[in-house]
């Protein structure tokens, strides 16, 4: 069913944004991207919906520690400056 919903927003999505060019209205880039990340937030909140427990569970605890080893990595750079000689 949010499969459903999702594409029929993107799909309204779409139109307006033809719509809108059709008219000669100006849109805002920020507009677009805005929307565009919110079609993609609501396919994946039906693809992690459309998982099993087990999987989803391996899925976030990957995306966590995917993020927790970027700002180890990022701490231990800026830690490490390079010597600046002149």
């Amino acid at each position: 069913m949010l499969t459903a919903v999702a594409v029929l927003a993107t799909l309204a999505f779409i139109g307006w944004l033809i719509y809108r060019a059709v008219r000669g209205k100006p849109f805002k880039a920020h507009t677009v991207v805005y929307g565009l990340s919110c079609m993609a937030g609501i396919y994946t909140f039906a693809f992690f919906l459309s998982m099993d427990i087990l999987q989803l569970v391996k899925v976030v605890a990957c995306i966590l520690l995917g993020a927790a080893l970027i700002v180890l990595a990022a701490y231990l750079q800026r830690r490490r400056q390079p010597a600046v000689t002149l």
